[in-house]
């Protein structure tokens, strides 16, 4: 017999198997080159979406890649079948729509917002971090933009990502919602009408930090635009639980807290006293402060849109220790940051002597005649202007304290100032008028007959007619001091109440005396020595 190995059937099958073999070892290498052709296109792709993101970072980038119509690139990149092309994509798409409108409206004509508002409901969370990301880009730049986000549908995928439990993802949503409502109260409405308070306050609730301050945030935005914005916020719960977050020792959050509260506060009485009770006091005047410049300035801003309403809510803050507290912020802060300190000194002191007295005895009114000097705009020294009006217009005492800080001068130099602006030099003509009007302190109003123009002179000549006829002391004071003189000296149409008040000093003196410091009185006399014939010896 045979050996096996040499048997027909077991030659014709070994011989079969040859080409077989051959075959799939060609079969492997055509696959083999066919797979690296395409992980090539997908190194490609990865290469390309995450050059596009970094390059997008720098501003110097943006013109280049416009130019190269890369939105159009990216566009189908976002529904790739690899999760961190997508990603990438999104990212480089957000990034560039955050740079300028232009290219957020290449977002939108390029019909890119359907893509991403599905891709919220369906995709992982990385994705729907960098989706958030690039609807915020785009809804950042204008109302008309806010309003093609929200006519993308996005709202409602966005609200259903603060639901998710990756704090990351709420905190991309909540951005997002928070630019949206800032614009206007149509787009704020239309995130309230979404159902998103009430989650945004629940986030407010959570551990993260970056969470709690962008969930303030977006309803700071959403409450700023009206009492019934406002309202919703205040219904959902929000003031209990951001109330005790003005200890908190993260300043960012603090700055976030403090704006959201004073957005609630400055719409009505009602909305104030909500916040009040939820017992910022005294706390709130520590954030006075804070070495936060924001969290000094949002906290004076919410303390002035409370003490604006009422005298009852001006004398809790005077209680808590806040007229003192205002003052020293008023004099450690400069500029805009300044502004809410002074304007709420004003609003205090003007319901009532008692609650301007407070003012006073803070030492509230040097700090505000150094912001009528030495601050550079125009609209700070006019609120400082209004604030010295109404501490000054109470009370003689009242006008005193302005006087004995030398308030006069500086309100008539930026008055007369001819660079002024028409709204700092009808604050300062104001302010004048109502304290002049009290003031009995002779001595300080003096000054003002030499320099004051005839529209304010009026106010200054007529506190003289008013005192000078029951004071005798008075009366020799300002002959010796040269205002009767300077009286004289003053041309008024008859008729006039300037004529009247002077007609009025007049007669508290002398014939001899007015005539003596008439003016040409001398030349007279000079000209009656000339006549005057000496009888002989």
């Amino acid at each position: 017999p045979c050996r096996p190995d040499h048997h027909p059937t077991f030659l014709h099958a070994v011989v079969s198997a040859v080409p077989t073999a051959q075959r799939h070892t060609a079969n492997m290498g055509s696959h083999r080159a066919v797979m690296q052709v395409f992980e090539g296109y997908q190194k490609n792709r990865v290469n390309f979406v995450q050059a596009v993101a970094e390059m997008a970072t720098r501003p110097q980038n943006i013109e280049a890649l416009q130019n190269a119509d890369v939105m159009s690139l990216l566009r189908p990149l976002l529904l790739d079948n690899v999760p961190s092309i997508q990603q990438s994509a999104a990212l480089a798409l957000g990034r560039l729509a955050n740079y300028n409108d232009d290219l957020a409206e290449a977002v939108v004509s390029g019909d890119i917002l359907p893509q991403l508002v599905y891709s919220l409901s369906e995709q992982n969370r990385f994705y729907k971090k960098a989706a958030a990301f690039v609807l915020r880009a785009v809804a950042k730049h204008s109302p008309r933009l806010g309003q093609a986000v929200v006519d993308s549908g996005a709202l409602d995928a966005l609200v259903t990502c603060l639901e998710e439990f990756d704090p990351g993802v709420k905190e991309a949503a909540a951005w997002a919602l928070g630019y949206i409502a800032r614009h206007n109260a149509e787009l704020s409405q239309a995130v309230v009408d979404a159902g998103a308070v009430p989650l945004l306050v629940l986030c407010v609730q959570e551990p993260e930090l970056t969470l709690k301050r962008i969930a303030a945030s977006a309803l700071s935005d959403i409450c700023k635009h009206s009492p019934e914005l406002a309202q919703a916020v205040v219904d959902s719960g929000a003031i209990a639980y951001l109330a005790p977050l003005v200890q908190n020792p993260d300043a960012k959050l603090k700055r976030q807290v403090c704006s959201a509260l004073g957005q609630m506060s400055k719409h009505s009485v009602d909305l104030a006293e909500l916040v009040v009770e939820g017992e910022i006091f005294p706390s709130v005047l520590v954030c006075l402060r804070d070495q936060d410049t924001y969290v000094r300035k949002n906290a004076a801003t919410l303390i002035r849109e409370i003490a604006k309403h009422t005298p009852e809510l001006a004398q809790l803050i005077v209680n808590a220790g806040g007229a003192a507290a205002m003052v020293d912020y008023v004099n450690e802060s400069k500029g805009t940051a300044r502004l809410p300190g002074i304007m709420t000194l004003g609003y205090i002191s003007a319901f009532s002597e008692t609650l301007a007295l407070a003012t006073i005895l803070s030492k509230g009114v040097p700090p505000l005649a150094n912001a009528l000097v030495t601050e550079p705009e125009d609209h700070i020294k006019a609120a400082a202007a209004w604030s010295l009006g109404q501490i000054g217009r109470h009370s003689p005492d009242h006008a005193k304290a302005l006087a004995d800080a030398n308030v006069f001068p500086k309100l008539l130099s930026v008055y007369t100032y001819e660079n002024s602006s028409d709204d700092l030099k009808t604050k300062a003509k104001r302010a004048l008028k109502c304290v002049l009007e009290k003031c009995v302190d002779l001595p300080a109003l003096e000054p003002l007959l030499h320099d004051a123009p005839a529209n304010i002179l009026k106010y200054v000549v007529a506190q003289f007619a008013k005192v000078l006829p029951h004071d005798v002391k008075a009366r020799r004071s300002f002959v010796t001091s040269g205002g009767l003189q300077k009286i004289q000296e003053i041309t008024a149409d008859s008729g006039s109440h300037l004529k009247e008040y002077i007609d009025t000093i007049n007669d508290c003196y002398p014939e001899e005396i007015v005539r003596y410091y008439s003016p040409g009185y001398s030349v007279t006399l000079l000209e009656k020595i000339d006549q005057y014939q000496p009888t002989a010896a």
